[in-house]
């Protein structure tokens, strides 16, 4: 009795000593605030307008329209394949086979995303993953930070070291030679891999240690108690009863696992590798694989939660029932993404985007090669939590940014390192990233409890990439 009251005293005092951020919403609102009086005070750029400010969310929410119809969906697709019960069937045989080894789905999961962030850039597609890795995670004992951490960080990191990634990599090249300027992808995949493989390492460390304190108690979880029991009331309450893995689930699963797979083979550019194989997969929506896009991803997790209630004996009417009451779950993730791309939209309409860049490009100007390095770093920095999207900084920033490279006598592919990693850190914790705002809703994490846990981690990663980068800049000619 006495050790029930005390845990409970310590309870009390941990809850009274937490500090609470306010929610997501009022977060990215702010921000666009701050930035709209920003305006005020340059000269040089369009003063945002309180009309702006308001309508701000509303025209990101207009610019991310398919992105948010597409979370919607998935949300369908997993409310019907939930209904299924193989989720929590599959990952009961999966916590029972793993029994006392748990701890190694981190590294593996992390790896797995890493590579298709490095690869072709996984950042949005993770938001399909968080229910399923999340339910997991608790299940086999950790708590939903560690789920969050090991898609985050692990795809996070992939995107900073990208090797091939189209979105940054061949951007970045392409915008070179517009320009005028030509880039070794060789050396920006060797710098890439570096970057890479540093960052995961690092990752994996931080995440594994976490988990094993929280796996061996759970009074070290960074979570407070509301969100330790909205994360249990989502992917714990009601499955406290290990449902059979019958065959008919197991079918489940394999679609399930098909969906993912035709997912990413939708969205790599194939044909900038030099592989035709699939252009003759336009039957289905259009645009064959490798051209897809958050259109043909909606739709197609649309036709697959269809054809997995058909193979499991569902009625038409429950199908669109699980459909909508899945999509319905995902409002609140949905909304988020577009309001975070308001931000966006203030920088855009009033110029200050352009300002900055070129503000940014002229203290440049006449700096050895570490000084260049580092403080082009920061300025990238700075610039990814204006502009969150790898590809639209990468369009406007390394036509600028690799001509001043080269006219100082410094390879130009070391430009397109410092963006990756620029903006890859960033994206790791920023909140004006859709993906970052949207998987902490799903796994019902508050963004100032993420902050707490990725400190330590995004400065170790800051600092390996900052050595990574400066001995590249002097050996790299």
């Amino acid at each position: 009795m006495q050790y029930t009251l005390d845990n409970q005293s310590n309870n009390e005092a941990k809850q009274k000593k937490e500090f609470r951020l306010p929610t997501a919403y009022t977060i990215l609102f702010c921000i666009t605030v701050v930035i709209a009086m920003i305006t005020q005070f340059i000269p040089e750029v369009k003063n945002a307008s309180v009309s702006d400010v308001i309508m701000a969310p509303i025209q990101g929410l207009k610019n991310s329209i398919d992105i948010s119809l597409y979370v919607l969906l998935m949300g369908g697709f997993l409310g019907v394949v939930t209904k299924t019960g193989a989720l929590d069937a599959g990952i009961g045989s999966v916590v029972k086979k793993l029994n006392g080894k748990e701890l190694l789905l981190i590294p593996i999961l992390m790896f797995i995303f890493s590579l298709g962030g490095t690869s072709y850039g996984m950042s949005e597609e993770t938001l399909a993953f968080y229910a399923l890795v999340t339910a997991t995670m608790m299940a086999a004992g950790f708590d939903s930070l560690t789920a969050v951490a090991t898609i985050l960080l692990g795809a996070g990191v992939g995107v900073l070291g990208s090797t091939v990634n189209p979105f940054l990599v061949a951007t970045s090249i392409d915008s070179l030679k517009s320009v005028g300027v030509v880039a070794n992808q060789a050396t920006v995949m060797g710098i890439g891999v570096a970057l890479w493989l540093s960052s995961l390492s690092i990752s994996i460390f931080f995440v594994m240690s976490y988990a094993k304190k929280v796996k061996k108690n759970k009074e070290s979880s960074l979570l407070s108690k509301n969100e330790m029991d909205q994360a249990k009331k989502a992917f714990l309450e009601g499955k406290e009863e290990v449902l059979e893995f019958t065959p008919k689930r197991k079918i489940v699963m394999a679609l399930f696992a098909l969906s993912f797979i035709v997912m990413i083979l939708g969205v790599i550019p194939w044909e900038r590798f030099g592989i035709n194989i699939f252009k003759h997969t336009a039957f289905l929506t259009g645009s064959s694989l490798g051209n897809w896009w958050f259109s043909e991803l909606a739709m197609w997790f649309v036709l697959m939660a269809v054809i997995i209630g058909v193979v499991y004996g569902f009625r038409e009417k429950d199908i669109v029932s699980y459909i909508i009451e899945g999509a319905s779950e995902m409002v609140g993730v949905a909304l988020i993404i577009g309001i975070s791309r308001g931000v966006s939209v203030i920088m855009g309409n009033t110029g200050l985007d352009a300002y900055v860049l070129q503000n940014a490009s002229s203290a440049l100007s006449g700096m050895s090669p570490i000084l260049f390095t580092n403080v082009a770093f920061l300025i990238y920095i700075g610039l990814s939590f204006l502009i969150p999207s790898t590809s639209g900084l990468a369009s406007v920033s390394i036509p600028i940014f690799g001509p001043l490279a080269q006219s100082l006598g410094f390879a130009p592919e070391i430009v397109i390192s410092l963006l990756g990693a620029g903006c890859g850190l960033v994206n790791l914790i920023t909140p004006t990233s859709g993906v970052v705002m949207g998987g902490l809703a799903i796994a019902k994490v508050d963004y100032g409890t993420w902050v707490k846990f990725a400190t330590k981690v995004v400065l170790s990663i800051f600092a390996s990439s900052v050595v990574i980068l400066s001995i590249a800049m002097m050996i790299i000619k």
